[in-house]
């Protein structure tokens, strides 16, 4: 991988990591089940893409 291409990732993990972040901020603050469950949706989808680009570091 090229160093240009490690900023990239390292790019893409920071903006993955923040929408954990403000998901998981948004979370506590609903109390509408079915849009809780909506955000925690998005969450997981969240660390699913994260987990994707921290294995192209492996």
């Amino acid at each position: 991988m090229t160093s240009k291409e490690l900023l990239y990732v390292e790019d893409a993990l920071g903006h993955e990591q923040y929408f954990q972040t403000r998901l998981s901020e948004i979370i506590t603050g609903v109390s509408d089940t079915q849009l809780k469950n909506s955000v925690q949706d998005m969450a997981a989808k969240h660390r699913q893409i994260f987990n994707s680009f921290y294995s192209l570091l492996n």
